[in-house]
């Protein structure tokens, strides 16, 4: 019974920092835009470039003959 009078306390301060944790969060604008993240994964951005082989040979500086491109392709 003595251990009760540990655990409602406990208990209670463990509820009441979880719901001053959530209204923070709606208070900050964590729940703003639930959908946008969903939704930004699948949608391709059409400005990048198309990455090729050459390409990224170029882009990390790694010899071409590495791969079997021939010197005067690069």
């Amino acid at each position: 019974m003595t251990t009760l009078t540990y655990l409602i306390p406990v208990a209670l301060f463990l509820g009441a920092l979880g719901l001053s944790g959530f209204l923070w969060a709606l208070r900050s604008g964590q729940y703003e835009d639930l959908d946008g993240a969903a939704e930004r994964i699948l949608i391709e951005p059409d400005d990048r470039p198309e990455q090729t082989v050459q390409g990224a040979l170029i882009a990390t500086k790694i010899p071409a003959q590495l791969f079997g491109v021939p010197a005067d392709q690069c």
